[in-house]
């Protein structure tokens, strides 16, 4: 494959997956073309134009010719000069790798990370939180993200990658997609009265038990086996966690029990409050699922997968 093929297959994967739907990533394209219309000429050649047909700011293209012909791939949850230094490494002897995907961003698609929580909105309504209220708290959430990110070294990894020539591909809100999709139709399988019982069944899935051998897998993080598990909200995508406000907006609407990658400590400190129970399923082995599912798809294309950087790698038929 071209390395173009790869990271449209990503968009094309990711938008199926999306909590927006089809007409609500469309509909997101469109406002991206009409402020890109709108602008006067002299800003236009600042703008993004990959926005204009992908929808997922942190999923781009960071180094390399997007005609770059791809027969093997080094892949993990994260890549910084290190993963670099680790490609050039293994190409010395003898690896043949032409392409590194990554995670988690850097460059500009770290950058622009705030920008790809808008998905959340929708995510929020899913679970019964009026769509005024999901959208007006995460715009404040957006904000502090952005600021957070701004003095970061953005291009670290991409300098890295342009001085030694290795070709580089973030892929961050797409695969989180595709693994909140999973967990969502796998949770959906069985009727789970406790969140012990909800527990359990998130504990057979693979990468999960992979990472229970190695210390890092899931938890009750707020409330216990026998406590009654409610409606269940999955939260596996949309760019970073949200506001403490919205997580107690969720328990407003009736969520009983969330399942989530990971939690920051003070929305989980008020979820405590609010009797809602949380399982926090691992940063590291959350993130495999939807790379799984994407890796998958490349290698039934013909490209070559060698797993890195925490990325617990599991096939599925």
């Amino acid at each position: 494959m071209k390395l173009q093929q790869i990271y449209e297959l990503a968009i094309d994967m990711g938008i199926k997956a999306d909590p927006r739907g089809d007409a609500g990533v469309k509909r997101f394209l469109e406002r991206a073309k009409k402020r890109f219309d709108e602008l006067p000429e002299k800003k236009k050649r600042y703008f993004d134009k990959d926005t204009l047909k992908n929808p997922f700011a942190d999923t781009r293209i960071l180094y390399g010719e997007p005609s770059k012909a791809v027969k093997k791939v080094l892949a993990g949850i994260d890549a910084d000069a290190s993963e670099i230094l680790l490609t050039d490494r293994l190409n010395q002897k003898g690896e043949n790798i032409d392409l590194l995907i990554s995670h988690h961003p850097a460059g500009h698609a770290l950058a622009a990370l705030y920008e790809v929580m808008e998905v959340q909105a929708e995510m929020f309504a899913e679970a019964g939180v009026p769509i005024n209220v999901a959208h007006a708290l995460l715009s404040e959430k957006q904000q502090e993200v952005k600021r957070k990110l701004a003095p970061a070294n953005h291009n670290q990894a991409v300098d890295a990658a342009r001085l030694l020539d290795i070709p580089l591909l973030v892929i961050h809100t797409v695969w989180d997609n595709l693994g909140n999709r999973f967990m969502q139709d796998y949770l959906s399988k069985k009727k789970l009265e406790t969140v012990g019982e909800v527990f359990e069944y998130v504990n057979e899935i693979p990468e999960f038990v992979e990472a229970i051998k190695g210390k890092a897998g899931p938890s009750i993080v707020s409330g216990g086996e026998h406590s009654r598990a409610g409606k269940v909200a999955v939260g596996f995508t949309g760019g970073t966690s949200s506001s403490k406000e919205l997580y107690m907006e969720m328990a407003k609407a009736g969520v009983g029990t969330i399942v989530e990658m990971h939690l920051p400590e003070d929305a989980l400190s008020e979820l405590k409050k609010a009797h809602i129970n949380v399982i926090d399923c691992g940063h590291m082995a959350a993130d495999s699922i939807g790379a799984n599912l994407f890796l998958d798809e490349l290698e039934r294309k013909g490209v070559s997968v060698i797993p890195c950087s925490g990325l617990i790698r599991v096939k599925r038929k």
